[in-house]
């Protein structure tokens, strides 16, 4: 028998068999819900009202005619920091393009460019839809296991054609104008847009189907620009360091860096990378968590409207000072993304209200429905540990002290507006590292429209991928041992 739903928030009514969750009603209707735990009602992050009443759309069967109330948009949503890829758009009078795309796990950064000129003329972005079927990469990949790579690929693939097909239009042009595309995006990414086997993914030790770099007609891929178009992947580099990564090796030219440089892109998973000319380069991953996205957090939320995205004291007397934070859009506090997050960890720290091993005697509210409580902490602890044990590790492959990286790249729309200062403080980097640091954005982004605008960037980048050292710390003792030493915040100094 079929139900109605009604979603008020649009108006928009549907009808779905009876014994179909609230959830998979939502996708049915052409939302992208939350979905970080998979569906498995561990997350909280699905909550909407149900005839009035507050219940997990994935866990909430429907049986009659219902109400369904969405605290907010789940298709408009922009991902966190996304502030820094503007839409934005200039005219001009070529009529080929290229284009460039970053599969984010979290967000898809699309880029037009004149392809005379190799100018980008258009911006534009949005959430990953395969965030519908899990957070992060490995819960996508179970998800291809029991049910197939199919769903995954095809929302992606749909998601890439509407952000061209969105920016072909804003400069007067037509997606067949656009006669070249360049792709980057973690492993998982390549292998579920691709429609590969990622089996050997998830599982130790975590081979990659392929580390080579793509290069095939546009249309087998499911993209829709001019007929005869070519797509391109830049290569990965192991089994979680992917063509991202390559991306932000070629962004910020690490390969010919005359210094000891750390590039560090801090998301889901953090991707890092060592290494000078001379030396050669070095590259890992660590499972940071969703932690810095958001997710797991009680409050946690993407950096858009109303999310608290920096949190400070104020007076140097930290112990008398109130914590102030400041909220994107100068909007009532909703929740905390992951800028704000560390921030707040930091000052609570500062404040006493965190000892070293990160307990709190009581959750800290930041505004009406605003908190951070103790399981909040303990996930930052454990997303922060991860990437100080992996800068530990990296150095001593290299056989360096941490002290002697000379400069510190943060790629990436988290790196861009987190506080390196919060970061050292809470022990994420090393303190020591805090004045050498630079944001560079989304260098993944930037790395792509590179090879987009010039294919000899794309062959060079094969050629540099193939020389850099991949190591494996899913599967490294010393890697966990190192992990849970740095799950304290007694790098922490109060001034």
């Amino acid at each position: 028998m079929e139900r109605k739903v009604f979603f008020s928030r649009d108006n928009k009514a549907i009808e779905v068999q009876e014994g179909t969750t609230v959830q998979q009603a939502q996708i049915i209707a052409g939302r992208i819900p939350d979905a970080v735990c998979g569906g498995k009602g561990t997350c909280g992050k699905c909550k909407v009202r149900v005839n009035g009443k507050e219940v997990l759309a994935c866990q909430t069967k429907i049986y009659e005619d219902v109400v369904v109330d969405e605290p907010f948009s789940t298709e408009e949503q922009t991902g966190a920091g996304d502030a820094d890829i503007e839409t934005e758009y200039y005219a001009t009078v070529e009529k080929e393009y290229y284009a460039a795309v970053d599969v984010g796990t979290t967000t898809l950064a699309a880029y037009l460019l004149d392809a005379k000129s190799g100018e980008v003329v258009g911006t534009n972005s949005m959430l990953n839809p395969q965030r519908k079927y899990g957070a992060d990469v490995v819960e996508r990949c179970n998800h291809s296991f029991s049910e197939g790579w199919a769903a995954l690929s095809s929302v992606v693939r749909e998601a890439v054609n509407r952000l061209l097909e969105q920016l072909a239009g804003r400069v007067d042009a037509s997606v067949t104008d656009i006669t070249r595309i360049v792709m980057v995006g973690n492993t998982g990414m390549h292998h579920l847009f691709l429609e590969l086997p990622t089996e050997k993914l998830a599982l130790a030790p975590y081979m990659p189907y392929t580390k080579e770099a793509v290069r095939m007609p546009a249309c087998e891929c499911g993209i829709k620009i001019n007929p005869k178009a070519e797509a391109f992947w830049l290569p990965n580099i192991g089994g979680f360091v992917g063509a991202d990564t390559s991306a932000c090796i070629l962004a910020s030219q690490i390969y010919e860096a005359e210094e000891m440089t750390l590039l560090v892109d801090i998301g889901t998973n953090g991707e890092m990378v060592l290494g000078k000319r001379e030396t050669g380069l070095l590259a890992c991953a660590v499972a940071a968590g969703p932690a810095f996205e958001g997710a797991k957090i009680s409050c946690g939320m993407r950096g858009y409207a109303g999310a608290i995205d920096h949190v400070y004291v104020e007076e140097r007397d930290t112990s008398n000072a109130e914590i102030s934070y400041h909220v994107i859009g100068e909007k009532k506090p909703i929740g905390i993304c992951g800028s704000g997050l560390v921030d707040a960890a930091a000052c609570l720290l500062k404040k006493g209200l965190i000892d070293e091993t990160g307990r709190m005697e009581n959750k800290y509210v930041f505004a009406d429905g605003v908190y951070l409580c103790q399981q909040d902490i303990r996930e930052l602890q454990l997303a922060k540990a991860a990437i100080a044990a992996g800068i530990r590790i990296m150095c001593k492959q290299k056989g360096i002290r941490v002290e002697q990286i000379e400069k510190v790249l943060l790629a990436g729309a988290f790196g861009n507006y987190m506080n390196p200062k919060s970061a050292c403080e809470i022990g994420m980097l090393p303190s020591v590292l805090q004045n050498r640091i630079t944001s560079i954005g989304n260098a993944a982004g930037e790395g792509a429209v590179i090879a987009a605008g010039d294919l000899r960037e794309f062959e060079k980048m094969k050629v540099i991928a193939e020389k850099v050292e991949y190591l494996e710390l899913a599967t490294s003792s010393e890697f966990q041992y190192i992990y849970i030493e740095e799950m304290d915040f007694d790098h922490f100094e109060n001034e």
